[in-house]
């Protein structure tokens, strides 16, 4: 390991993440605008990913993950290699245990970041095995995520509402914040380029199709116009199928994404296990109302009238968020003022330097 530079110089930064190139998720996304910041302010970031790594198996039930298969090896020489000052495990895969093994024997701190509600995840994937099985193997997972964080110099959390909620569940390291940001050139308000021949007032889903997102409550929903679901996963077909009034138009990327942003009534998220959520910042920084369930991740990003509205009546709350106060160029002014990349990167700087 070198050693700590000043604490105002540059720092060598390793980040250990089984979520990386090519995947595109929230994790991904989180480490390329966090390495980019960093790597503008004078500071070296390098990432290992699964693509390091000769063999890989698909995630059970996420299958655009690749999960490397015994990298303990490999990854160590990588390690010494990079001789980073800071070492952060981002991920609890095969990547991220290894790495947390190599920094326990040496008493290398290290910090780590709860990105992801995997016990919630588990048990939603195991509900057609019954309530035990499924709240038996949430318990199971749960127990594998708090030891797998607890020797953390510190764990970084989007939300207070989320360190809330991990400290109630037994969590113990130190917690610090690691908050998101939107990227301006890109999420802003503007004209309506697509959406066109639909029936008004249109409701938007961005994000990854799959039971964990709870999209059967968007697309039954009383909505007297249309509903739009963007990106791509293992339900679409089914949901497709059983919701033939639904528009079902696959993963888009930057502007054509924003696009799809801009040309919506109001941004729907009926998901409840996640822990905040990219895409509500980026519907906000178009100008689109957001509505979702009063869950931590959106009730931490839904804190005034003017972002949209939460309830368990998720029509409701979607129809509240329709009448939302102030334009679409004030919301997202509030909103990426709020939140910025180069505001996270410190965050996350400092919480690299306070856990040496």
């Amino acid at each position: 390991m070198t050693q700590d530079a000043d604490d105002d110089g540059p720092c060598k930064i390793l980040i250990i993440t089984d979520a990386w190139h090519p995947q595109v998720n929230g994790v991904v996304r989180t480490y390329e605008h966090l390495q980019r910041e960093l790597l503008a302010a004078g500071h070296s970031v390098r990432v290992i990913g699964p693509g390091e790594f000769p063999v890989t198996l698909p995630m059970p039930f996420y299958a655009e993950i690749r999960l490397a298969l015994f990298p303990y090896r490999r990854l160590v020489r990588r390690m010494r290699a990079a001789d980073p000052q800071h070492i952060h495990i981002a991920t609890e895969g095969p990547l991220g245990w290894a790495a947390r093994r190599w920094c326990l024997r040496r008493a290398v701190p290290f910090t780590t970041s709860y990105h992801t509600h995997f016990p919630d995840y588990a048990q939603e994937r195991f509900a057609w095995a019954g309530p035990w099985v499924s709240r038996a193997v949430f318990r199971i997972v749960e127990a594998y995520a708090r030891r797998f964080h607890a020797p953390a110099g510190a764990m970084l959390v989007a939300s207070e509402g989320l360190e809330r909620d991990l400290i109630a569940a037994g969590y113990t390291p130190p917690m610090a914040r690691l908050s998101r940001g939107v990227d301006t050139a890109v999420f802003h308000p503007g004209p309506a380029r697509v959406f066109a021949g639909l029936p008004r007032p249109v409701a938007l889903y961005v994000g990854r199709v799959a039971v964990e997102k709870n999209l059967e409550a968007f697309l039954a929903m009383d909505w007297p116009g249309a509903k739009v679901v963007v990106g791509d996963g293992p339900a679409r077909a089914a949901l497709a199928r059983a919701h033939p009034d639904a528009h079902f138009l696959g993963r888009r990327t930057g502007q054509d994404l924003a696009d799809h942003y801009r040309a919506a009534d109001v941004f729907v998220f009926p998901s409840r296990t996640d822990t905040f959520g990219i895409v509500l910042i980026e519907a906000l920084a178009c100008g689109l109302p957001v509505a979702a369930y009063p869950v931590t991740g959106p009730a931490d990003i839904v804190t005034e009238p003017a972002f949209g509205a939460l309830g368990e009546d998720l029509a409701t709350a979607a129809r509240a968020a329709l009448a939302a106060p102030g334009t679409r160029e004030q919301r997202a002014a509030t909103a990426t003022q709020r939140y910025s990349w180069a505001a996270a990167a410190e965050q996350f700087l400092d919480s690299l330097r306070a856990a040496r």
